[in-house]
């Protein structure tokens, strides 16, 4: 798997975690990231989650919800015992993920930041989320998830 080279990519070798990379053609043109990686590699989009920066209490976090769903921001403060949240700026979330928007993985960010995954990734053996990079997938099984980046789980989708 080496030689693909995300910080994501080098966080799952370096920790020996089994994963698959995806890679795919990204077409600037599509509106949505998640659909089109969905669309892309023949999945239900339902096992394609996307990588969400937002400031809960003034400081970031990232939710971690299905490509089809939105991020309830409600419940993203509520699971980190916080009380308010709103997106964050673009500019503020590259910065301290060191990935583009549409690419932003929630693994191996520069900044390690608190992460929140939705309740309904473990229902799935595996869940498909960026690998650092527009076009660019790893699958991973949703426990192994949790455990790089010390996600706690709840609804956060809305």
């Amino acid at each position: 798997m080496a030689g693909r080279g995300t910080p994501a990519t080098a966080l799952l070798d370096k920790q020996r975690v089994a994963h698959t990379l995806h890679s795919y053609e990204h077409d600037p043109r599509h509106e949505s990231y998640g659909l089109e990686a969905a669309e892309a590699l023949g999945l239900v989009p339902q096992r394609v989650f996307k990588t969400l920066v937002a400031e809960v209490d003034g400081k970031l976090a990232v939710g971690v919800v299905p490509v089809t769903a939105q991020l309830d921001l409600k419940g993203l403060a509520a699971a980190l015992k916080g009380k308010k949240a709103k997106m964050a700026a673009v500019a503020d979330a590259e910065r301290a993920t060191g990935y583009v928007a549409g690419g932003i993985s929630p693994l191996g960010q520069k900044k390690r930041l608190p992460v929140v995954l939705d309740a309904s990734a473990p229902e799935f053996e595996t869940i498909f989320c960026s690998a650092g990079r527009r076009g660019l997938e790893v699958e991973i099984a949703p426990a192994d998830l949790v455990r790089l980046t010390g996600a706690v789980v709840a609804g956060i989708s809305a």
